[in-house]
This record gives structure tokens, sequence and C-alpha cells, in this order.
């Protein structure tokens, strides 16, 4: 499992952004981009794919203690943080649509006794027949 392998599984578990393991560094006093971040959780085979140091996995890590735990003088609880990032993880379900839009639960319900418009019918089209071609004539560079 190389360096890589651990910081996308560590990222995914933890519910962090880019945005969240640069500040996450940066308690170290590491400093990188995001570009450079997505450069390591890129697949190995792509060409930007850059791979993820001793030194940047263990500023991270130590980064994360702090982040989690805090410091001597101001304590955190560990499950509080982790808490607040899948607060601030978007959800797929969330009200971010445009207010033209209806939810499901506007719509009426379905009943068996609403009558509904007679069925339209609607002949079937037949395709044309293709035209025959008589007296072909094939020029084939020869007189």
């Amino acid at each position: 499992m190389t360096n890589n392998d651990i910081f996308k599984k560590l990222r995914v578990a933890l519910q962090l952004r880019d945005d969240q393991i640069v500040e996450i560094l940066e308690l170290v006093d590491f400093r990188i981009s995001k570009g450079e971040l997505g450069n390591i959780f890129r697949k190995e085979d792509h060409p930007n794919y850059m791979e993820c140091g001793d030194q940047l996995l263990r500023n991270f890590l130590n980064g994360l203690v702090i982040h989690l735990r805090g410091t001597k003088e101001a304590p955190k609880n560990p499950l509080e943080v982790i808490k607040s990032h899948k607060n601030q993880a978007p959800k797929a379900t969330d009200d971010s649509k445009k207010p033209s839009e209806k939810k499901f639960s506007d719509k009426k319900p379905i009943n068996a006794n609403t009558k509904k418009a007679p069925a339209k019918n609607f002949k079937k089209k037949t395709p044309k027949p293709a035209p025959i071609v008589e007296k072909v004539r094939f020029k084939n560079g020869k007189k």
C-alpha cells in the first residue's frame, strides 16, 4: 500500500475536502496548493500523477492530530470534530434546487378514482418502400 493510498483512505474516512486538508497541513507549517493535492489523489496512470512523499504524509498526520485533538491549551473532542465534517459535507439531497423546481412532496397523489384523458389513437407509420433502381451503369474508369 502506497502513501497515496493511505492519504486517499484517510481523506474518505474523515470526509475531508481539499481546502480542509490544506488547512490541516498549515497547522504544522507545511504549505501545499490545491492543485498539487489534486495531483496526489489522481490515478497512477494519469500524466499529472504525483507520488505522495513520506514528509507530506508525516506532516498531514501530525496536523491531523492537532486538528482533531487540539493543543494542550485548547483541547478538543475528536468525535465532535468528525461530526462537524459530516455536517459540512455537501449532501446530494440538500435544498439547493432552483425555486421554480417542485419537490416530489408538492405533487398530488395519484388516486384510482381520478379520470385520465382518453388515449389518442395514433397511426403507426409505415416506412415507404425504397425506390427500385433500374438501368444502372457502372463506369469503373474503362471506356
